[in-house]
């Protein structure tokens, strides 16, 4: 089924993980109590129907409209306009999907198939909030409910039928673990967080629940730590702080993961000698890396990134290959079931508007010929007849080899056998 044929409307547009920058994402980024305004703003510049998913790992305008290419510039312009850059420039560090891979799009991020870290568990509640504010702010038509109900349901599968929800999970415990050993008793050491990455908040979450004594939070967007730092019953501090937060820090969490390090072998150099020597667990939950490898080299620093710490927690890459298949098949049906659904919603749309044209004629007959039933039923099938016979006639006339698949889909629509079909009724009407 094509986008066409399945939901013409739909569209998304934005920036995610894999098509633009980290530092475009944070200038992007707004939190959950700016959304309303944006999509206010988006309303009165023609966008009645849209929801706003904005997270570490992409900031993207979900919507249905009657023309793509206007909706599409106008959320350019309005993310242009947000971040002070050329719309030209912006779009080429945004995606477009329409129709039936914008349906895909939502339904993986949903079953956090399409994160940094698959099978965040915080993905599926960042959708479901963005999805209420968009529909307290009257702005989810049918579609776009349905189109997030149903994400829903395919998101539970994925989670009920596979074991991918489990990986950050491990990750997490594996974290926990490796705490214990380097420096004992968790409520004897400190962490600090480095950036608002999911996969960051999600370690720094369960160390806390764990016991961790203290928790400080630092980003480049002070807001983002100030969130972070009040979710997680911590403390923030001003990114230009980083190295004096280093040297009380036990754990260091790096969860940026702009394309560049945010540590240097110098400073963690400096601040070792600081600590003279305690040991420093570091995790690096950048993609790309966060802290330099050559930090794993140094006296009393231990570096693990995502990778190794899934090494301590799981016993290799087949099983996880095996169940991400498994997630795939289970998103593609859902798609398909989807799209079904909203065949037969636009068919029964169509069968409804023809029932009332039927019933409108049938009472203009019936009023013109109200006591011959003979003349008004004659009268009354040469009428409904009328038009669609017209239109066969022209498409005969200006193109013949159409005529053959417009009358097979007639018979079709209307259960005729081939015997019945009789071109002398037309020319009567």
């Amino acid at each position: 089924m094509t986008a066409a044929m399945g939901l013409p409307r739909l569209l998304v547009v934005g920036a995610n993980q894999r098509s633009s920058s980290v530092s475009l994402r944070e200038r992007l980024f707004l939190e959950p109590e700016d959304v309303p305004g944006f999509l206010e703003m988006l309303c009165e510049v023609g966008i009645t129907n849209a929801c706003l998913l904005s997270t570490c790992d992409r900031v993207e305008v979900v919507m249905t409209h009657d023309d793509l290419d206007v909706a599409c510039d106008v959320v350019i312009d309005a993310f242009a306009n947000r971040v002070g850059v050329s719309a030209p420039a912006l779009s080429e560090e945004c995606v477009r999907l329409e129709g039936v891979e914008a349906v895909q799009h939502i339904f993986e991020i949903a079953a956090s198939l399409d994160s940094l870290v698959v099978g965040e568990p915080q993905v599926l509640g960042q959708v479901k909030d963005a999805h209420r504010i968009a529909r307290e702010a009257g702005m989810v038509d049918t579609t776009l409910n349905a189109l997030f109900e149903a994400s829903y349901k395919a998101a539970k599968r994925v989670r009920t039928e596979t074991a991918i929800g489990e990986r950050p999970v491990s990750i997490a415990a594996a974290s926990e673990k490796l705490a214990l050993n380097i420096h004992g008793p968790l409520s004897e050491i400190g962490a600090l967080i480095i950036g608002a990455g999911e996969m960051g908040e999600l370690i720094a979450e369960h160390l806390r629940n764990r016991g961790l004594g203290r928790l400080t939070a630092i980003a480049r967007i002070e807001v983002q730590a100030t969130t972070l730092a009040n979710r997680l019953g911590g403390h923030h501090a001003s990114f230009d702080q980083m190295e004096t937060c280093l040297k009380d820090a036990d754990i260091v969490i790096a969860a940026v993961g702009a394309g560049r390090h945010v540590l240097s072998t110098e400073i963690m150099e400096k601040v070792l000698l600081a600590r003279r020597r305690k040991p420093v667990f570091l995790i690096d939950t950048g993609v790309p890396a966060d802290i330099p490898p050559q930090i794993n080299e140094l006296d009393s620093a231990f570096v693990y990134d995502l990778g190794d710490l899934e090494n301590v927690a799981t016993e290799g890459r087949a099983g996880r290959d095996e169940e991400a298949t498994v997630a795939a098949r289970i998103i593609h049906e859902e798609v398909q079931q989807f799209l079904k659904v909203q065949a037969g919603r636009e068919a029964g749309g169509a069968v409804s508007a023809l029932r009332q044209h039927f019933e409108t004629i049938r009472e203009t007959v019936v009023a013109e010929n109200p006591a011959d039933i003979d003349a008004a039923t004659r009268l009354l099938v040469n009428r409904l007849l009328h038009t669609p016979s017209e239109t066969l006639r022209k498409i005969a006339e200006s193109d013949s080899t159409e005529l053959p698949n417009f009358e097979s889909n007639v018979i079709r629509l209307f259960g005729l056998g081939q015997g019945s079909h009789n071109d002398d009724e037309g020319e009567k009407s």
